[in-house]
């Protein structure tokens, strides 16, 4: 979910996502890789920068191989932003951000918020830059539907009650995946998170710097932990805020999350009900849950009018709901949604439903959910291979999350249909060899849940856990000043604070 600050993107997208984690091991060699030949012209290149037309940054773009295992079969164009380091003190060298996805811009992250808002004393002492994911927004996008095709494809229903809804579902997933072959065919099998890191590392030798400082949010975890597995020796500062755990398979990282969102639900509305207004009632969360599948189960049999030319249908009103758990500080929004959905008008959840899916007011769409059903689909084999594989996991999905159970179930079938044949495989990722790693959990955290953080700290030999007690999607920058100031240190000085930090 985008909510400017930072970017928070929903881990599976609705419809769009069979899960952000990617396999394809590369070994754990602690000395530095030479370059190989065949890719020594890229690592030659020449970065031409120049102004971007946004006050403060420079912009170029970086050729990569389409194709690592073929690096003169044809190059890639990779956009790059930065913005210097603002002093005083020492430079201390190239600062990468992503802000997670798969499929959000890092760049777009970059010019609206990193390199505004992270703090000053970070900011003075390095470039920072962003490289927008091969397959992502300025970097060469997929693209998979129309605006009028994508608005179509985000009010089926996600909960089928008989047969006839799971094929109609099949088909808008098999739909989905045929227009990202048609208009993307050449691309999708090249957008994997593995190569994405190899694209980091190549930027990290063109931009002068012996090391890799980055911070990845949410999907940026795994990406900054895939360049440690290949890459430790060339790991420098890395911040992994909102973990993912690449040893799950897609169906338990997908039960998690349904999970981790179930939790978010419960702190919502415990917070809900103790106010007069609450429309899910003022008595207790399990009140308001029953009265929130009341409502959706309404949605599902008559949706209601928007002031627009689209309905809320109940897919749409679930993805405004779950937008909105991203972070403690919609849930206000959230309220005022579901009141006026009480009352007939859905314009509240559709508005949170059109941010989520990066909506623009015109009927385009940006290419988030594109790419991120994409590099999800490249990266990990699919939770289900049919629809009759999600059918059975429905029992345990609505035990992780009564709430959004069947939802999250529909949801990850969508990969069984996808064009190209993963590369990646769930596997531990330890980066022997590599510099203090800080991995950052969040007790409460829907889309990226406390556990994964915990796991990848323990997989990775250098990890270091820090741990936010809170509501919300990752913790930099979200009010903790113990938080910050744990990271501000690590980014500064390289010393990780101390294993088990707790703040809140």
């Amino acid at each position: 979910m985008d909510t400017r600050r930072p970017l928070r993107i929903l881990a599976t997208a609705l419809g769009t996502a069979g899960l952000l984690i990617s396999g394809c091991s590369s070994g754990s060699s602690t000395s530095a890789p030479s370059v190989p030949a065949a890719l020594a012209p890229h690592y030659a290149q020449q970065l031409n920068w120049r102004d971007c037309g946004v006050g403060g940054f420079q912009c170029t773009t970086m050729k990569a191989p389409l194709d690592y295992a073929k690096p003169d079969g044809g190059d890639i164009e990779l956009a790059v932003s930065r913005a210097k380091a603002t002093g005083p003190g020492k430079r201390i060298g190239s600062l990468l951000v992503n802000p997670g996805g798969p499929g959000g811009s890092a760049v777009g992250y970059l010019q609206s918020y990193a390199a505004i808002g992270y703090p000053a004393q970070v900011r003075a002492r390095y470039d920072m830059v962003a490289i927008d994911p091969r397959g992502v927004a300025r970097s060469e996008p997929v693209e998979c539907l129309t605006g009028p095709q994508m608005d179509a494809y985000t009010q089926v229903d996600q909960t089928p009650d008989d047969a006839t809804e799971v094929n109609r579902l099949s088909e808008a997933y098999k739909e989905f995946a045929s227009g990202c072959e048609r208009r993307s065919g050449e691309i999708l099998p090249h957008v994997s998170t593995v190569e994405t890191a190899r694209d980091m590392d190549m930027l990290r030798a063109l931009l002068g710097d012996e090391k890799l400082h980055y911070v990845g949010a949410s999907y940026g975890t795994y990406l900054g932990a895939t360049y440690a597995e290949i890459f430790p020796a060339r790991v420098g500062r890395l911040v992994l805020d909102g973990a993912m755990d690449p040893s799950l398979p897609a169906v338990d990282a997908n039960r998690d999350q349904t999970a981790g969102f179930e939790t978010a639900f419960k702190s919502f509305a415990a917070d809900c009900v103790k106010k007069a207004d609450c429309p899910l009632g003022t008595t207790s969360t399990a009140d308001a849950a029953t009265r929130l599948k009341q409502l959706f189960a309404g949605l599902d049999a008559r949706p209601i009018p928007t002031g627009a030319s689209r309905e809320l249908t109940e897919s749409l009103a679930t993805t405004g709901v779950i937008a909105a758990m991203y972070d403690e500080s919609a849930w206000p929004q959230l309220r005022d949604a579901l009141t006026g959905a009480e009352k007939g008008d859905g314009s509240g959840l559709l508005s949170l439903a059109d941010s989520y899916y990066e909506r623009e007011p015109n009927g385009t769409y940006a290419n988030l959910m594109f790419a991120n059903t994409a590099v999800n689909c490249l990266d990990l084999p699919p939770a289900f291979a049919d629809a009759n594989a999600a059918a059975q996991a429905l029992t345990g999905f609505e035990k992780a999350s009564p709430v959004f159970g069947r939802t999250f179930t529909w949801a990850a079938l969508n990969c069984a249909h996808w064009p190209v044949r993963p590369t990646g495989t769930p596997h531990r990722i330890e980066a022997k060899g590599a510099d203090p790693i800080l991995v950052v959990g969040t007790t409460r955290d829907p889309a990226t849940p406390y556990k994964w953080a915990e796991s990848l700290a323990g997989q990775l030999s250098s990890g270091t856990l820090l741990t936010y007690r809170g509501d919300g999607h990752t913790a930099y920058g979200r009010g903790s000043d113990c938080i910050d100031s744990a990271i501000n240190t690590y980014l500064l000085d390289g010393t990780p604070p101390t294993k088990g930090k707790m703040c809140s």
